[in-house]
Order: C-alpha cells, then structure tokens, then sequence
C-alpha cells in the first residue's frame, strides 16, 4: 500500500511540476496565464478533495465491517 501510495503522490508532484512548466512556457499573456493556472489548481484541487472523500468512505465502511460483532460460527 505504501509503494502505491508513494507512486500516486508521485504522480500527482510530477503532473503539478509539468503543468507548471507547461503554462510558464506556453506563449500566452501573464492575465490568461494566471486566470489557467487558477483553473487548473482549482480544478486539480477539487479532484483531490474527491479522492480523500472517496477514500474515506472505503475506510469508514472497513471500520464499520471490522466493528460489527461476528455471528458464532464464522471465523
């Protein structure tokens, strides 16, 4: 899980950096230049905080399995 993560957030700093360097490179004026990276960290942030809920939830529920008292017999 932890090599997973590791590649996700890997994922994620190198798709930032290649945004970055995408938009200071493109040949757009500084306004349209600001107004993309607003919507593009907007949006990045949105998926980010859908992920975590996302995540939560499976987390929650697992809890929520391990919590519930086991009938006898199962094991």
């Amino acid at each position: 899980m932890r090599r997973f993560m590791a590649f996700i957030m890997g994922a994620i700093m190198g798709g930032l950096v290649g945004a970055t360097l995408a938009l200071l490179l493109a040949p757009s004026s500084g306004t349209e230049l600001r107004t993309q990276m607003q919507e593009r960290v907007e949006g990045l942030r949105e998926e980010i905080l859908a992920a975590a809920a996302e995540r939560r939830t499976e987390l929650e529920e697992q809890l929520a399995a391990l919590r519930a008292p086991q009938k006898s017999g199962e094991a």
